[in-house]
């Protein structure tokens, strides 16, 4: 459009000095009923508005009749055309509609509309409609540079997260913080493993790799102790906490779990001290993480009363072998197979190496090399050629060999055996996403920290430069994922809380939890560093800031410990059978009828609040959200099962119908975590004693969850829960929040307690 046609269709002074506010308010979001008669009341206080102006703009903030495409069209001509001249010395919404009254043809005073009275009436209306400015953060936040105050305490927000092992968590953190635990970057692998060796050594003369263990073999039988210290090892060097979990988690873990006494007494006391060094020989290079899978066989000898471990091909070496390397024994799981009988997997200790550390007859170990990360961490592969060890080495908690060489089990079904088996391993999933999710609360710290220090771009000539966090579009990169941190953590603790407290009855739901929390957990790992890396531009690409480190060495966590995808198809596949047994055609069309009848009235009769209802309060409050959450996972659920129904009567096989329901049933397990973390946040949330800080936990959780249903606003879109008036203001929500938790983004990094030593980064700990 021309700027004659402008001015042949032009507005009162007046009317353009709100003109800007409208058009951001339309185009950023939409305008609530109730938010509307807020503007209503302000826009008739406006004496600068004649009566024909105040009727225009109550026709504008109609919230049931937004602007037509022409008149957008007509609002963003004029927008432009004055953007192209006098706007260049202008930085907010309140100057341009200024700038757009003062030059309008019948603007009889243009002075007028630079006085004081007139600029604060248009910030109110600015407030009213909920819409940010950088120029109105910046003030803000140039006074909270000269006096940042929380609106919570530090300590009772590190207590909130860490619970009853506050003192404890700083007591580990105290230690890693000493000159002999310093950070630096080793490039030689070699070295590098040294060091890590020597502080994981240095960790097991303090007591700390036993923790888990019964007092009798140096512990103090706390799995809660132990998963306390690994999350706080995350904050330190992943190799160490790596090394650390494969030696007493793994390696002492499969003795302790899986083993009787005879292995207890015999291994577990030099386990913890590190006099015996040891590895987990689970995976297989050709399979991965069908545990069920395995090839490496070990065959009873009745007459020479011994296990007989055999790699069958090359194929079938045992593969990524932490502690490999250094290790003089390995926890090897392999086909237990007594006279002639396949009893499925079992685990086995098996020697590797002599007092000389030279390999024993039958061994095969090679370095695996340098890798994207962890180089800490001394990965190997290893093959077994007809090694004989004694029966006694089987680890024969569930499954035993006696004494007239017949195999016995206290659990006489072998699926139920294996699951149970490996339930009592799922320590793993639960530790690894806890130093993870340090990891990245280590990169939003470091980021958020550089952000409040970091300037850049003045926003008028001779101002000084904008610090970056001010910027809304460095708010939206950073605050949701500090958000997520909070809410992870909640879902992590939960999670460790089951696991501790387990029973027979519920150690497949748990075992479930686990490979859903640990996936999430991991992939928003590599998600947040990935960000805070980018967030620091060059910076953070230097090693001395640590978040390359932090990035590479997270890497592996999507995938081991079980890649995420499968743990994910896991999940779901739990969540059709709710049953505790395995899959079979005729079970599986019991569960999907079960479903069908179970959730067909659930979903299908489920009425919103409203799909068009977009007030604040009604989108801030815990009920509306977790609402939404449950009815993501119930729909997919629920829909799925109904697919998989339908192929099933087709005649396709149950296994064919699940590979064809994939894509949907990662879904399904990712809605089902999303759930259980904001049940968490918020019913943990209401735990917390002091006001303040629950207060605080309550914005960020809110931002958590609306940033959440913003990701997955086309499921809301197609299934008609929502409306686009809705997720507009949805979305509008999430970038208030996003300036709000920006005010408390320094204390509540501040929060994860993470002393300077360990921080360590020049970037976020030097001024």
């Amino acid at each position: 459009m021309s700027i004659s046609a402008i001015k042949n269709k032009s507005y009162s002074p007046g009317l353009m000095s709100i003109l800007p506010l409208f058009y951001v308010g339309w185009a950023d979001g939409v305008l609530s009923p109730g938010e509307a008669q807020k503007i209503r009341l302000k826009l008739a206080e406006l004496d600068f508005l004649s009566e024909q102006d105040k009727t225009t703009a109550m026709l504008w903030s109609d919230p049931s009749q937004p602007p037509t495409d022409e008149t957008y069209q007509h609002w963003n001509a004029i927008i432009q055309e004055y953007c192209n001249s006098d706007w260049a010395d202008k930085n907010s919404l309140i100057d341009l509609g200024i700038t757009l009254a003062k030059n309008c043809e019948e603007s009889e005073d243009p002075t007028y509309w630079a006085n004081d009275k007139t600029i604060a009436a248009l910030h109110d209306l600015q407030s009213c409609m909920g819409i940010a400015n950088i120029e109105v953060q910046r003030h803000l936040t140039q006074q909270n540079e000269v006096d940042t105050v929380a609106d919570f305490d530090i300590k009772e927000m590190t207590k909130a997260l860490d619970k009853k092992y506050t003192d404890y968590k700083a007591k580990i953190k105290t230690l890693l913080s000493y000159p002999s635990f310093k950070l630096q970057t080793i490039a030689d692998k070699e070295e590098y493993r040294d060091q890590i060796l020597a502080w994981t050594k240095a960790l097991a003369e303090q007591g700390l790799g036993a923790l888990a263990y019964a007092p009798e073999y140096g512990g103090e039988g706390s799995m809660e102790k132990y998963a306390a210290l690994f999350d706080s090892m995350g904050y330190h060097d992943l190799s160490l906490a790596i090394k650390f979990g494969v030696q007493f988690g793994l390696f002492g873990g499969s003795i302790n779990w899986l083993g009787t006494q005879y292995h207890h007494d015999k291994y577990l006391k030099d386990t913890g001290s590190l006099d015996l060094l040891g590895c987990f020989a689970m995976t297989e290079t050709g399979h991965g993480s069908n545990v069920r899978g395995l090839q490496t066989t070990a065959t009873y000898d009745s007459d020479t009363k011994e296990l007989i471990i055999h790699t069958p091909t090359e194929a079938d070496g045992k593969e990524y072998i932490g502690n490999a390397m250094h290790s003089t024994m390995a926890s090897v799981f392999a086909q237990l197979i007594v006279d002639g009988e396949n009893h499925g997997v079992h685990a086995i200790l098996v020697p590797l190496r002599d007092a000389q550390h030279q390999n024993l007859p039958g061994i095969r170990i090679e370095d695996c090399g340098y890798k994207l990360g962890l180089n800490g961490v001394d990965n190997g592969r290893i093959w077994f050629t007809q090694v004989r060890v004694p029966k006694a080495n089987l680890l024969n908690r569930f499954g035993d060999i006696n004494d007239q060489g017949q195999y016995t089990s206290p659990i006489a079904n072998p699926s139920k055996r294996f699951f149970t088996m490996l339930g009592t391993l799922v320590g793993g999933r639960v530790c690894v996403p806890r130093a993870g999710l340090s990891a990245a609360k280590t990169g939003l710290a470091i980021a958020i920290k550089h952000s409040l220090k970091r300037r850049q771009f003045e926003l008028k000539a001779g101002e000084t430069e904008t610090i970056l966090l001010d910027y809304p579009s460095h708010q939206r990169r950073l605050m949701p994922l500090l958000a997520k941190s909070y809410a992870v953590s909640f879902g992590l603790d939960y999670l460790t809380d089951r696991f501790i407290n387990r029973s027979e009855s519920d150690i497949r739901e748990i075992e479930s939890l686990a490979a859903g929390m640990k996936s999430y957990a991991t992939w928003f790992t590599t998600e947040a560093l990935q960000e805070c890396r980018e967030a620091c531009g060059g910076k953070g690409y230097l090693a001395e800031n640590r978040l390359s480190q932090l990035k590479a060495d997270t890497e592996i966590f999507t995938t081991f410990e079980g890649d995420n995808t499968v743990l994910m198809l896991l999940v779901s596949k739990g969540l059709l059978s709710n049953f505790s047994k395995e899959f079979h055609d005729d079970g599986f069309v019991a569960v999907l009828r079960m479903l069908g009848n179970q959730f067909s009235t659930l979903i299908l009769e489920q009425n919103p609040y409203t799909k068009r209802k977009s007030e604040s309060e009604h989108l801030l409050s815990g009920q509306f959200q977790l609402a939404a959450f449950k009815y993501r996972e119930q729909k997919l659920l629920y829909s799925v099962s109904q697919r998989m129904r339908g192929l099933i009567k087709d005649k396709m096989s149950s296994s064919d119908a699940f590979l064809r329901c994939q894509t949907h049933l990662l879904e399904l397990a990712n809605a089902f975590v999303e759930r259980t973390i904001l049940e968490q946040f918020i019913s943990q949330t209401k735990l917390v004693g002091d006001a303040a800080t629950r207060s605080a936990l309550k914005q960020v959780g809110r931002l958590y969850a609306l940033h959440t249903i913003e990701s997955h606003k086309d499921f809301y879109l197609e299934t008609e829960y929502m409306s686009p008036t809705k997720t507009k203001a949805i979305r509008r929500l999430v970038d208030q929040l996003c300036s709000q938790v920006r005010n408390q983004a320094e204390a509540l990094v501040d929060s994860f307690a993470i002393p300077d030593e360990i921080l360590s980064a020049p970037i976020a700990i030097h001024s």
